[in-house]
């Protein structure tokens, strides 16, 4: 796996120059969306962002050791145990219900304008270390009728409390909808160079940042009659080159990616049979040497083209791409 920082800054530059003046602040949670948290952070920052949000309390804080002045926020919720470790390393906490608000913690209120998920009915009383509003819009992809409603919901609910920092724009509303972006905007998916719309990112200016390789570790001949993997998925009706590609639902390449495309030695080349823990069948034009390159993301390969075959989103692609030491090889380059 590479990841190209300098896509990272190319694609926070675009953001920063579609939201007119209203901060970005990198959404890292969840390792990157699989692609290193601090790399990210790291191009994100040297491109203008001003801000890191986290799922976690410990996510923030591995970042801290590496961010020591930059503005974290920590957007899921935090158990009591760990206010106290948010309050050392600086961060800043989200209030999304009525229960006692933490002290001596910076800390933004979260409204539910229409997502139904975490969020305050109603604003209270702004505590003394309140820094920030927040909400999460629902359709920011999709239905912008409905986006719109939140945003206005939004508006009229933080109009009476004026001097704090407003975020509600995600990627998709940093993109499209204007009227979102206020004073900051959390961006995720954008950054890492993924369509918010499930469209090519160059439609809207974006760099995939994330290529993934391997390469043939088998390849075989199969006559008539004979399959490969479990179940016996895949079998030939007539004399068929297939090569074994040592990667697998253990490394985040779906079961539900039969089907798909991959490229091999530069050609597009069909995955066939069921996809096991630790390698997949490609189907091939002829007799290939082993070793031959198998390109699974990049040089115009989509993540966005695998989504549709497995009937889900980019993020959970990303999110599941196991790029631990002991499974895979990351790189990181600034390209």
């Amino acid at each position: 796996m590479t990841i190209d920082v300098g896509a990272v800054r190319r694609n926070a530059r675009r953001l920063l120059d579609t939201l007119a003046g209203a901060e970005l602040w990198a959404v890292v949670k969840a390792d990157g969306y699989g692609h290193g948290a601090v790399s990210v952070a790291d191009g994100a920052l040297g491109a203008g962002a001003t801000g890191l949000c986290t799922a976690t309390v410990a996510e923030a804080i591995a970042l801290r050791v590496e961010f020591p002045t930059t503005r974290i926020v920590v957007l899921g919720p935090s158990s009591n145990r760990e206010i106290a470790l948010a309050r050392d390393a600086r961060l800043e906490l989200v209030i999304s219900d009525d229960g006692p608000v933490p002290e001596d913690v910076a800390v933004h209120l979260k409204l539910n304008t229409g997502m139904g998920r975490y969020g305050l009915s109603e604003l209270f009383a702004p505590p003394v270390n309140l820094v920030g509003f927040m909400s999460h819009l629902a359709t920011g992809d999709s239905d912008l009728a409905f986006a719109e409603l939140q945003i206005e919901r939004f508006r009229q609910a933080t109009a009476p409390y004026p001097g704090y920092v407003r975020h509600i724009a995600n990627s998709a509303a940093a993109l499209r909808i204007p009227s979102a972006r206020f004073e900051a905007a959390r961006c995720g998916i954008a950054l890492y160079g993924l369509s918010p719309f499930g469209t090519d990112p160059a439609e809207d200016g974006l760099e995939p940042v994330l290529a993934w390789r391997s390469e043939l570790a088998q390849v075989r001949l199969l006559q008539p009659g004979e399959s490969t993997g479990y179940g016996r998925a895949f079998t030939a009706s007539q004399p068929t080159w297939i090569g074994i590609v040592p990667v697998g639902y253990g490394d985040g390449f779906r079961r539900d990616l039969t089907g798909t495309q991959v490229r091999v030695g530069g050609e597009l080349r069909r995955v066939v049979g069921t996809i096991s823990m630790d390698s997949f069948a490609v189907e091939l034009p002829g007799e290939l040497p082993i070793g031959t390159p198998v390109t699974l993301i990049g040089h115009g390969l989509l993540a966005e083209e695998h989504a549709r075959v497995a009937g889900t989103i980019t993020y959970e692609l990303a999110c599941g791409i196991n790029s631990s030491p002991q499974r895979a090889r990351r790189t990181v380059v600034d390209a």
